[in-house]
């Protein structure tokens, strides 16, 4: 049974989200917060699965909220659901430590499965998702420096990694899928799967998501190249 936390200022969406997901049967809903504050002070105390997190609440907002959660070290994953396809906060909560992120008026199933993907651990909620999270917010990130000269030293993160795992990390970047990969490099996709739980552990990301935002941060691929 996937335990869920809803986390939003609006009362409907909240009980819209509850409907749905009580309609499941691997799936419970332990609790509902109006704002960033309650929703951690819920995950303390149910120590939910998934938080559903909207981004815009009053007080303390949703990304801020992402933060402190992720920053206990608790089990609980967050799932990021804001209204706006291109909002401008959403990169920000993934980086914040968010597993996930959803467009509230993404269709039921897409969003259950978001759920399940999350809470099981899984590296990405879909990789089509991560696909369209980059090409909405990696024009974000500073260009990489020009200059030599001004090139920072390597990320110890990046150093642990092999060739291949490089490799691979590059191309999950890039919003490859593990099928894509496999097909493309001549592997088997049992050993892409390794590969990438090897990348997650080295760099201590916590899913797939935060492994391509170390891959953006640490210059390893450029805003200019995805694509």
């Amino acid at each position: 049974m996937t335990t869920v936390l809803i986390a939003d200022d609006q009362a409907m969406q909240r009980f819209g989200f509850r409907m749905l997901l009580e309609s499941q049967d691997d799936m419970t809903v332990v609790g509902e917060a109006a704002n960033g504050t309650e929703a951690i002070r819920l995950v303390d105390q149910h120590h939910p699965d998934v938080v559903l997190m909207d981004i815009r609440m009053p007080g303390l907002d949703g990304i801020e909220a992402t933060r402190r959660i992720v920053a206990t070290g608790a089990r609980t994953r967050v799932l990021i659901v804001t209204t706006f396809d291109l909002d401008e906060y959403a990169y920000d909560g993934l980086r914040a430590g968010a597993s996930g992120f959803l467009v509230k008026d993404a269709q039921p199933e897409e969003l259950l499965a978001g759920i399940r993907a999350v809470a099981s651990g899984d590296a990405v909620v879909a990789p089509s998702l991560t696909r369209r999270l980059l090409d909405a917010y990696v024009h974000h990130l500073p260009a990489s420096p020009s200059s030599p000269s001004s090139v920072p030293p390597e990320d110890p993160r990046l150093s642990a990694l092999t060739d291949r795992e490089r490799e691979i990390l590059t191309v999950v970047a890039h919003g490859w899928t593990n099928t894509e990969i496999a097909q493309r490099l001549h592997l088997a996709e049992s050993t892409v799967k390794t590969h990438v739980s090897r990348i997650l552990a080295k760099t201590a990301a916590r899913d797939r998501v935060q492994a391509v935002i170390l891959a953006y941060d640490t210059g390893l691929v450029s805003p200019s190249q995805n694509g």
